[in-house]
């Protein structure tokens, strides 16, 4: 397999789509979302497979959740294809325009990326999703999935590549890269003058990878260490909902809450009765010595339970002074992800929010709502905690950028020169 060819044919393609009127765009993702249904019965044959294998190396529960579909998850993703669809078209978007006082007319225009290569694991969702934002966004993009998703993200992109023929335009719009060799991720991220932007989507280890050996700008997040404080002024069963949707409903991805943390005031009160309602979810705590004087079913906490991202029914907790104590908590050991505060005083939750650089602030709104879908993007690609052109949940919108373009009348820079 030459990747290097495939990227060349994957940036040629590019350059169509980038020019697709916005109405063959929306009908290219409406038919990709046909195609998807059209092939559900290949595509679960498919993620059976890749299921059978995986439960055979005895993968953990939550990379097991991640790479399950089933009828209702194809529908979502058909679902999620129809939003990005239906939502407005970047490209071309004027963001800013302005007459400068020589008359020249400044207009800030959204414009595509090019090729963007997709690094991901597990999530069979992500080939559907990663393809529709970035041809909304009018770019090419190389999907590599990982080895325990590959019968799945064949069958996904097979589904969706023939939508692309059917609308007359290049399959290679989307290319599958299923060289499962760790070298092809290493030739991939180093071809600089091809691919624009990689986005690496997983474990730790793999995102640290691309990060180390990329010669392509890498947007990424390693991991989502997820914060609930409960402030002292907050609503108990408001805070007792969010911390067991947060943390419960699905433990293994990276918006899920991961500590806990609860004003000294209120500890003694809300505790036990949130930790009844976690432990009848089946969910270990790790506590503070504070906590664990509350709780007798907690074990005690180490520093690297609170840095910890688990992905499974296990919580941190721990008792703050204050405010300010919960806010030196989430600076040590957060990881600029989504940090959510559970309160009624509105002057502690305009606090929160502006002491805390995280992508996503949450003031009494669970922790799962940090996800591009949830949050109007139809999808997301990722969510980035890297300070660049993106910062969180990324839509199609993020997979553009902004370019300088000048209107003017004749004008020169120097009017001399041009006598």
């Amino acid at each position: 397999m030459n990747i290097k060819q495939l990227a060349l044919d994957c940036r040629a393609a590019a350059q169509q789509i980038a020019v697709l009127p916005s109405v063959a765009k929306t009908g290219l993702l409406y038919a990709m979302a046909e195609a998807l249904l059209g092939d559900s019965k290949t595509i679960l044959t498919a993620n059976a497979e890749d299921l059978r294998a995986a439960q055979t190396k005895g993968v953990r529960s939550a990379l097991l959740d991640r790479l399950r579909l089933d009828e209702t998850r194809l529908d979502d993703m058909a679902r999620a294809l129809r939003c990005i669809a239906e939502l407005p078209d970047p490209v071309g978007q004027i963001t800013r325009s302005e007459t400068r006082p020589n008359g020249l007319r400044v207009e800030r225009m959204r414009v595509p990326l090019g090729v963007i290569a997709m690094i991901y694991e597990a999530r069979p969702n992500v080939t559907a999703d990663a393809a529709a934002l970035c041809l909304k966004a009018g770019n090419g993009v190389i999907l590599r999935g990982g080895s325990e998703a590959i019968h799945s993200n064949r069958a996904i992109a097979a589904a969706l590549q023939r939508a692309l023929r059917q609308q007359g335009l290049p399959v290679t719009a989307i290319t599958l890269l299923d060289d499962l060799r760790r070298e092809s991720i290493l030739e991939l991220i180093q071809l600089s003058d091809i691919v624009d932007l990689v986005i690496p989507r997983g474990g730790e280890g793999l995102i640290r990878f691309v990060v180390e050996h990329a010669r392509v700008p890498v947007i990424k997040h390693y991991k989502g260490v997820c914060h609930l404080y409960v402030d002292a002024d907050a609503d108990p069963v408001l805070a007792q909902g969010l911390l067991i949707d947060g943390k419960t409903t699905r433990p293994g991805v990276c918006n899920a809450l991961e500590t806990l943390l609860v004003h000294t005031n209120i500890a003694a009160s809300f505790l036990p009765s949130a930790a009844a309602a976690l432990l009848a979810h089946g969910v270990e705590l790790r506590g503070d010595p504070r906590v664990c004087a509350l709780l007798p079913q907690a074990r005690p906490a180490t520093d690297e339970d609170y840095a910890a991202e688990y992905l499974d029914l296990v919580l941190a907790v721990r008792v703050v002074d204050n405010l300010d104590s919960a806010l030196a908590h989430i600076h040590q050991y957060g990881s600029d992800h989504t940090e959510v505060i559970a309160t009624g005083n509105e002057i502690a939750a305009q606090r929160f929010v502006q002491g805390l650089r995280s992508a996503v602030v949450m003031v009494n709104a669970s922790s799962r709502f940090s996800d591009g879908g949830e949050l109007g993007l139809g999808a997301e690609i990722g969510i980035s905690t890297t300070r660049l052109h993106a910062y969180g949940p990324m839509g199609a919108e993020s997979l553009t950028i902004e370019r300088f373009v000048v209107h003017g009348e004749g004008q020169v820079r120097h009017p001399q020169s041009a006598t």
